[in-house]
């Protein structure tokens, strides 16, 4: 176990967060969209071809996403 401020913890969360928020935008206008769940279902249902890919790799990082603001909230409410 080390020391770390909370300060500098706060700052990697957020730099964290904002990284996973720009690669997640990235994907959806790459594809045009602005719902990150419509364009899952889309590339499911073949709406949008050869969009597996990052279809699996925005389902990851939704989920990183969350567990990390899920992370951040728990850590808050323990203040």
């Amino acid at each position: 176990m080390i020391r770390v401020k909370r300060e500098t913890l706060e700052e990697l969360i957020d730099y964290k967060l904002r990284f996973l928020n720009r690669e997640i935008d990235k994907i959806l206008t790459k594809w045009d969209y602005t719902n990150p769940e419509l364009f899952l279902q889309h590339a499911r249902d073949g709406t949008i071809e050869e969009a597996e890919p990052d279809a699996i790799t925005l389902r990851q990082l939704l989920k990183e996403r969350d567990e990390t603001y899920q992370m951040k909230q728990d850590w808050n409410s323990n203040k």
